[in-house]
């Protein structure tokens, strides 16, 4: 639960991590003042898979509102799992989908995010 709520835009109750690294995001976005607003897998962007050559719904990790009114949407994975196919085309529907609503996006992985 935050401490911030009200930086959460979303719902609450929903609020889930996968991983540690997950973690570290979310207490960053809840305790920074750079943070305006953040939520956690509210926003879907279609993509199409690779491997069955359909449309999905990828849902980022974060979206970000910071302070200087920059928008960055987030997504936390292993190094290892950057460059899979699935993986890869999902990064660049959410690239163009940014590009289109004036946000940047951003992958970090465990060399980006410190113990």
């Amino acid at each position: 639960m935050p401490v911030n709520q009200h930086k959460y835009e979303g719902k609450i109750d929903r609020i889930t991590y996968r991983s540690l690294w997950e973690r570290k995001v979310m207490l960053y976005c809840d305790r920074s003042d750079q943070v305006v607003k953040w939520s956690s897998e509210e926003l879907h962007i279609p993509y199409l898979n690779p491997r069955d050559n359909r449309y999905h719904n990828y849902y980022p990790d974060f979206a970000l509102t910071m302070r200087d009114g920059k928008r960055i949407i987030v997504e936390v994975k292993p190094a290892f799992q950057k460059f899979n196919p699935v993986n890869h085309q999902k990064f660049l529907s959410a690239r163009a989908w940014c590009k289109e609503n004036d946000h940047e996006f951003i992958v970090l992985t465990e060399k980006e995010i410190k113990p």
